[in-house]
């Protein structure tokens, strides 16, 4: 029996449906992210917690890494032939912006234990996490899922950083519990640092896998 040949238009409206998807995923990110991270700033500010700062700062950079994928998303439907160019672009200020957001949070975390600053204990900062906990999974899969579907680079590295808001969702948790139950203050601080870890890889791991994209 003869293969069944599958039109090029049901192909191309395929694409269109996983590129819709994709772009009302990278909406809730950047929407949520961003309600998400005013909260937790906020918080931050009230408790002088350094490691729920952090967190709400990687919700801006998340909210930042949403809007470039939606504009990279947006270029591929309008116009295909840029999309590469833009996605280059789009890494490569995704992969600095972790980076210099790295640095901030580690200073003030060192700053905070040189210091022996105290933070209060944050009943804000612990529903905003324990709730991150919930949402940042399902999300990340679904997201992962499209991406593999579209073979995009981009979308498969927004997935991952959605995947590492939900690992920095659980140390920040951890510490602002320890805090608010045993009264360690430095747990903070020393969440605030593994934060740091784990934004120093985000960006390496972004800007190198940029830089290969660009040799080849």
């Amino acid at each position: 029996m003869a293969a069944r040949h599958i039109p090029a238009t049901a192909t191309v409206a395929s694409r269109q449906h996983l590129l819709r998807t994709a772009q009302g995923l990278a909406i809730f990110t950047v929407a949520y992210n961003l309600a998400e991270g005013v909260m937790a700033i906020v918080a931050a500010v009230l408790a002088g917690s350094g490691a729920l700062l952090g967190f709400g700062l990687d919700s801006g950079v998340e909210s930042i890494s949403g809007s470039i994928l939606l504009w990279r998303l947006t270029v591929e439907r309008q116009q295909p032939e840029r999309a590469d160019r833009v996605e280059r672009v789009a890494a490569s200020a995704i992969g600095i912006s972790f980076l210099i957001l790295a640095a901030y949070v580690a200073f003030d975390a060192i700053t905070t234990l040189v210091n022996h600053d105290e933070p209060d204990a944050s009943v804000i900062g612990i529903v905003l996490t324990a709730t991150s906990l919930i949402v940042m999974p399902a999300l990340a899969t679904r997201k992962r899922r499209v991406a593999v579907a579209l073979g995009s680079r981009a979308a498969e590295a927004d997935s991952n950083q959605t995947w590492a808001c939900v690992w920095l969702s659980a140390v920040v948790l951890i510490g602002l519990a320890v805090n608010a139950t045993l009264g360690w203050w430095w747990a903070d601080p020393v969440a605030a640092l593994v934060v740091v870890g784990f934004l120093v890889r985000e960006g390496r791991e972004t800007l190198t896998a940029n830089a290969l994209d660009d040799c080849c």
